[in-house]
Parts: structure tokens; C-alpha cells; sequence
């Protein structure tokens, strides 16, 4: 898959680091190692504009060192390549001109993705842990016959990953000798960074227009002025507690609002038709770590708090002081919140 050089190489380096020695690796093993890393960043884009969500996926492969390049692919996309060029840390941004890949449908996108890393021979392929990655890396995997790692949410060498399993109650160091390695990266746990200020080249990458056996029909996407739940810096949820989508709308969207804060909602109230499933927060919704998460009506079962429990400051309101959110809230209120939301929202908006 690789020049047969930079497999010596990396199995030289590879044996250096882990004879016999004691103490820590001198520096100048590591540094060899790093550069001889590569690293292909697999960014989103849609209707023409980075994700800058996905932009995880470039902090995390500073943390490993080496060279980085960016990925794109979509109708129009040399714009969003231009774009992703002055993100800090790229030397190279990779597009690929095709309107069949706007949709990041994986049947297709999957074969585009591996003819790059075969022509690149990058050592790491990463993604954000987010629909497009989980649904396009484990076709990649398959293609290139290794073995995937999700959902890391720390770097401890270029083959040790750390990641949670169990719905966060467990933390897994991997270790892997599969190259490339393929991983997809928590967005909380990498903060996207610097968009300004890079300068990488961009060039046109190889596109073998695979067929797509799927058929991208239609959408319906829940549209808002408020700040995207996955990034925002504040965010409101409300739980089954609310009891009904009218409580729910009448109490949460104002609170919001007051707050400058984007909207969650539990699985249980999706479930019950409180809220749209593109607000769900939890282990089968979206990772959020804002630096205020203010819950109402949420008891807070393992799976939600799997979702938000990386927050700054969490605060809640619920009326049953055993709830276990107030085991891990920094502020909690035990009372109505059919009472407790509406004196607040008057209270910010007075404020």
C-alpha cells in the first residue's frame, strides 16, 4: 500500500521506540518518529461551507505530529479547499471536484476517500466522530482491511488511543499496528482551531467515480437562528419532565432565547414527540460540552449524561432531589419547573 522505504522506515522507528530502555524516549527518537507521520484530515463541507465542527479532526492530528493534510470533495468545493487552506496546522488541502459526493453518501465517497490514502501513503486517516464519520469510516476500514478506532478522546503516541466505552464509565487505551490507522475523534474533546492564519497548497486529488448503488431522495432539516447545538456555548434541554411538546415549546424556546443558547432535548423526550431527533443530547444523540448546560424536567439517566456530562458548568432543575443530574450538576434546584423556567426566563431577560 505504501513505498516500500517508508515501511522500513516506519518499522525501524517503530522498533526503536519500543526496545529494551529505561526511562523515557529520548526526543530525538520522537521527533524522528513524527516526521515521519502523515496524517489525512477528512473535513465536511455542505452547500459549499467548511464544517468547522469537523476541523477536531486537524487539532487532533497536530497531537500526532507529522505532516497533516486536509480532504474535501463536493460540487463547487475548490472554494471550501481555499477556505480550509488558512486553517492552522494544514500544509496541503486535497479536493476533489464532483457533485456526486455532496451528500457524503458512503457507498460511493468510501472508494474516493481510499484511492487518496493510497496515493498519499498517510500513516493516520481521521474524521470527526460525528453522521458523516460514522458512516463513512467503517466502509473505508473494510476497503483497506484494518481495523477502525472511534470516538478517541485523547492521543497518547502515534499508535495509542484512549477512548470511552460503556457510555463513559469506562476509559479503553488501544493500541493498534494496522496501517493506516483510521480514526474517527470526539469534537469536545479536540476543540476545533485557528481558521485564520494557514497557508496551505491545494491541489486536485484523484477521483476513481466509483458507482453509487444509493439514491440521495430528499431532506427535512430543522432550521433555526439559534446557535448549532453541537458547538454552541450554551445550551437548554428539556426532559420528559415537561410532560407535553406545548410545555415544551412554550418553555424552553424562551429560555433560550434569553440565554443566547441553542436547544437540547432528551431522548425521552424525542421519543415522546417533545422534540425534534436532531436536538436529542445523550449516547445515541449528540456530544455537546458547552460552557453552560442548563437542564430542565431531565432526571439524568447514564445515557444522557454520556452525551453533556463534559460541560463546564451544569445546572438543573427537577423537582426530585434524588434525581442523579444533581449528583453531577454544579448548581441544582429542586422544585417545579413549570414555575422555576418561567421566573428565570423573566429574571435573564430583565437582566
Amino acid at each position: 500500500m505504501f513505498p516500500i522505504a517508508r515501511q522500513t522506515a516506519l518499522r525501524q522507528a517503530r522498533t526503536c521506540l519500543r526496545s529494551r530502555v529505561s526511562g523515557p524516549v529520548p526526543m530525538s527518537r520522537s521527533a524522528a518518529m513524527a516526521r515521519l507521520l502523515s496524517t489525512l484530515a477528512v473535513l465536511e463541507q455542505r452547500e459549499g461551507k467548511l464544517n468547522v465542527s469537523s476541523l477536531a479532526a486537524v487539532t487532533a492530528a497536530q497531537k500526532l505530529g507529522g505532516s497533516i493534510t486536509g480532504f474535501v470533495a463536493g460540487s463547487n468545493v475548490k472554494s471550501v479547499a481555499e477556505e480550509a487552506a488558512k486553517v492552522e496546522g494544514l500544509e496541503k488541502v486535497i479536493f476533489v471536484e464532483n457533485g456526486d459526493y455532496d451528500k457524503g453518501l458512503p457507498e460511493n465517497y468510501a472508494p474516493l476517500v481510499v484511492e487518496n490514502i493510497k496515493k498519499g501513503g498517510y500513516t493516520h486517516v481521521l474524521t470527526g466522530h460525528s453522521a458523516f464519520g460514522k458512516n463513512l469510516m467503517p466502509r473505508v476500514a473494510a476497503l483497506l482491511d484494518v481495523q477502525q478506532i472511534s470516538d478517541i478522546t485523547a492521543i497518547e503516541s502515534e499508535d495509542t488511543f484512549v477512548r470511552p466505552i460503556y457510555a463513559g464509565n469506562a476509559i479503553l487505551t488501544v493500541q493498534t499496528a494496522d496501517s493506516p490507522k483510521l480514526i474517527t475523534v470526539r469534537g469536545t474533546a479536540f476543540a476545533a482551531g485557528a481558521t485564520e492564519g494557514g497557508s496551505a497548497a491545494v491541489e486536485e486529488g484523484v477521483d476513481p467515480k466509483a458507482p453509487c448503488p444509493t439514491e440521495w431522495v430528499s431532506e427535512d432539516l430543522a432550521k433555526s437562528d439559534r446557535p448549532d447545538l453541537a458547538t454552541a456555548q450554551k445550551v437548554v434541554s428539556g426532559g420528559r419532565g415537561l410532560k407535553s411538546k406545548e410545555e415544551f415549546d412554550r418553555l424552553m424556546p424562551p429560555l433560550a432565547d434569553a440565554l443566547g443558547a441553542a436547544i437540547g432535548a432528551s431522548r425521552a423526550a424525542v421519543d415522546s414527540g417533545f422534540a425534534d431527533n436532531s436536538l436529542q443530547v445523550g449516547q445515541t444523540g449528540k456530544n455537546v460540552a458547552p460552557q453552560l448546560y442548563l437542564c430542565a424536567g431531565i432526571s439524568g439517566a447514564i445515557q444522557h449524561l454520556a452525551g453533556m456530562k463534559d460541560s463546564k458548568v451544569i445546572a438543573c432543575i427537577d423537582k426530585n432531589a434524588e434525581a442523579p443530574i444533581f449528583q453531577v450538576a454544579d448548581v441544582g434546584l429542586v422544585g417545579d419547573l413549570f414555575e422555576a423556567v418561567p421566573e428565570l426566563t423573566e429574571k435573564l431577560k430583565s437582566a
